[in-house]
Parts: structure tokens; sequence; C-alpha cells
């Protein structure tokens, strides 16, 4: 268990003593920070592709998900139409069984 917590402190001492390189994620920026116009517009064209990027992943996402919730729902539908047509079945064969044991009762 030391020897674990020995390996995981040293694995963050290295990485928290590495330099951090400055990358571009994406995601969206204050391109009102930015006093050059050329770079300010590169900035808003950057954020409007990930915006558009992220709709459109949303709207894939969401057509998954309606197109699975119709195909659950018609098998729920075809589901309970199968459990009508038996309990149909069982009413009819529980109301013979009740006329056949009613005239024997009279006598």
């Amino acid at each position: 268990m030391r020897r674990l917590l020995r390996c995981g402190m040293m694995v963050l001492l290295a990485l928290m003593s590495a330099r951090a390189t400055a990358q571009d994620i994406p995601g969206l920026e204050v391109c009102t920070a930015e006093k050059q116009m050329e770079r300010r517009t590169g900035c808003l064209q950057s954020n409007d592709q990930y915006l558009q990027q992220a709709l459109s992943k949303l709207a894939r996402e969401t057509e998954a998900k309606i197109a699975a919730s119709g195909r659950a729902l018609a098998s729920a539908q075809a589901e309970i139409v199968a459990l009508k047509s038996a309990m149909e079945k069982l009413n009819n064969e529980l109301a013979q069984m009740k006329s056949k044991v009613e005239p024997t009762s009279e006598k």
C-alpha cells in the first residue's frame, strides 16, 4: 500500500514540475481581450466553429435518443397488444369454466 502511495506521489510531483505547454483547446474564448482585429476575427471564427460542432453533435445525439425511444415505444406497444390478447383469451376461458360450473350447482 505504501509502495503504491509513493509511486502515486512521485508521478504527481513529476507532473507538477513539468512545464505546461500552451495548447489551443477548442472552446469558447473571450475574444474582446484581443487587440488586433485579425486575431479577434479568428477568435470569433473559432468560437463559431466550436459552437457549430457542438450543436451538430447534440443534434446527432438527440436524433439517436429519439430513434431509440421510438423503437422502445413500438416494442412496448407490441407487448401491450400481446398482453391484451392473452388477457382476452384468459377471460374467455374463465367465462367458459364459470358456465360449466353454474349448471351443475343448480342440481
